[in-house]
Parts: C-alpha cells; sequence; structure tokens
C-alpha cells in the first residue's frame, strides 16, 4: 500500500457533509428506491428454500445463544463431508435476516456445496461490537458442529455483502482466536467505520470515534489471512470501490492471497444475486475459490 492510513488514503475527509452522506448511502447509486432488491432478496430466498425442500435437504436451525436472532440456518448436500459457504446478511447492520438469504443455497447446492445463513441482533438493539460478537459465536458453533452436520470443517467459506462484507472480515481476521476460514468472500464491503461517524447511518449504531475504530476491519492487525476474494459492482458510489480496492491491498500485503473483482453491470445490491450462480463471472469466481480450499 502507498503511503499513509486506509483512511487517509480513502480521502473522504475533502467531502462536504452532503457528499460523504451521498457516498456511504449506496441507494444513492439506484435512485433511492430499494424495494425491487428487497423483495427479489426474498423471492430467492424463499424459492431456494422450497427447491431444498423439494430435492429432500434437510434444513436444520441451530442456536448461537438464546435469543430468537441468535441462530443459523443450514443445508448440506449430504454424503460425504462437503464444502460450506457460511453467508452473512448486510442491511447497514440494522436491516434483513437469514429469511431474506437463502437465495445463493440452490446454486451451491448443486455443486455439492453446503450453505448456512447466520442470523443476528439488528440495531439498535444491539451494538456493533456485540453483533461482531454474535457472529463469531455463530461460526464457533459451526466449527463445533461440523461433523454432525456433515461439513469439512477445513473448507469453511465465510461470506458475506455490504454490512456482511464487514462482519466476515471481523470473524475471520478475528484477533483472539488462532482459527481462520479457507477463505472469505467480500462483497461491497465497508471497512473503515469513521467515515459513518457523524452521518444519519450512525444514528442507529451510535458509534463514536473509539468504537468505529475498533470495529473497524481496516485497523485490525492482519495475521495468517485466507484467501479472499474482494468484489464490488462498477454501479457503486467511489467511496466503496475505494474501500474494497484499498482492503484487498491490505489482504495482500498482510500476505494472503487476494482476488479483485470489479462486477460489470452491477450495483450494490444486485451484486448479491450472482454470489450462487456459476454461470455469472461472480459466481464463477466463488467456485474456483472454493475448489480451491
Amino acid at each position: 500500500m502507498s503511503e499513509g492510513t486506509f483512511s487517509d488514503q480513502l480521502d473522504w475527509r475533502s467531502l462536504s457533509d452532503a457528499a460523504r452522506e451521498r457516498e456511504y448511502s449506496p441507494s444513492s447509486c439506484v435512485g433511492g428506491d430499494l424495494q425491487p432488491f428487497l423483495t427479489e432478496y426474498s423471492e430467492g430466498s424463499a424459492t431456494s428454500r422450497s427447491w431444498c425442500r423439494h430435492q429432500g435437504f434437510e434444513l436444520q436451525t441451530l442456536s448461537y445463544g438464546a435469543l430468537d436472532s441468535q441462530s443459523v440456518d443450514v443445508v448440506t448436500p449430504g454424503g460425504a463431508p462437503a464444502p460450506l459457504v457460511v453467508f452473512i446478511h448486510g442491511g447497514y447492520w440494522q436491516e434483513l435476516s437469514k429469511l431474506d438469504s437463502f437465495g445463493p443455497a440452490q446454486g451451491l447446492l448443486s455443486r455439492g456445496v453446503a450453505y448456512a445463513a447466520v442470523d443476528y441482533t439488528l440495531a439498535p438493539s444491539a451494538t456493533l461490537e456485540e453483533i461482531i460478537a454474535e457472529c463469531r459465536q455463530a461460526l464457533a458453533m459451526i466449527r463445533e458442529a461440523a461433523d454432525d452436520l456433515g461439513i469439512d470443517a477445513q473448507r469453511i467459506v465465510v461470506a458475506g455483502s455490504s454490512a456482511g462484507a464487514h462482519l466476515t472480515a471481523m470473524v475471520s481476521l478475528d484477533p483472539t482466536v488462532s482459527w481462520r476460514p479457507a477463505a472469505m468472500v467480500l462483497l461491497s464491503g465497508i471497512y473503515e467505520l469513521e467515515p459513518l461517524v457523524g452521518t444519519p447511518m450512525n444514528n442507529a449504531l451510535d458509534l463514536d470515534l473509539e468504537t468505529a475504530h475498533r470495529s473497524s476491519p481496516a485497523r485490525l492487525r492482519i495475521t495468517s489471512p485466507p484467501s479472499a476474494l474482494v468484489a464490488w459492482g462498477a454501479d457503486e458510489t467511489d467511496q466503496f470501490k475505494r474501500q474494497s480496492r484499498l482492503f484487498a491491498q491490505s489482504l495482500q500485503s498482510a500476505g494472503a492471497k487476494t482476488i479483485e473483482h470489479e462486477v460489470a453491470g452491477r450495483n450494490h445490491f444486485d451484486i448479491l444475486t450472482d454470489l450462487g450462480r456459476e454461470a455469472s463471472e461472480l459466481g464463477a469466481a466463488v467456485h474456483r475459490l472454493i475448489e480451491s480450499t
């Protein structure tokens, strides 16, 4: 990486307040109407769940805590221990759930890959640091249950989109444990949170500078990073593109085998629909990453 901190290289401080809010509001690139994408998530998830049932795949719900939100839905192809993609949803840590996150399962199961969708308590009911802790607990639970689930614990790939990519990085690069996934897939993520402080996106999170810094993957001391696919849509804001490019460089500098991929014709929201589609450029890249584990 060039000289200067990750935050400096983002150059967000040169933006006016209005420009910063626009840059960190992904909906600004789609005319502000998110409903078509939310509907696609929900309908795609329902279709995928129905397909799983029709194919005879058993969908299990596992709890990693006492709250209803502290759960993971898992489906496996059966047979020999399978690689697993664990997906952590986005929604600026404030929206969506595992119920909107099952769309990729059908395509992955068709290739012999198990799939898990993580739920977590949303802000403001939980702080961001509590959300990070929940996701780490979820992954620990999945690892412990891998044998019983028919999952190859050495081939766990953690994936996330937007805020879910942030959480994926915080889980996969957790400095308090030695465990690392086989790989991670980071879609349209945010890795330095300081620019959010003082914006409407922070209202539910209530981050101050200290908590924003502690919760930023860009500020972790990265050790033994897993392989990574860092992708973003061509139709995203400049700041989101910079966040991804700079974090990919950080991972490479730390020794991770890292693939950067800008997806043509995709924005912050519809990039996710390619995750389980091997026929798409992104889906094919994800499949190659899984095969390499």
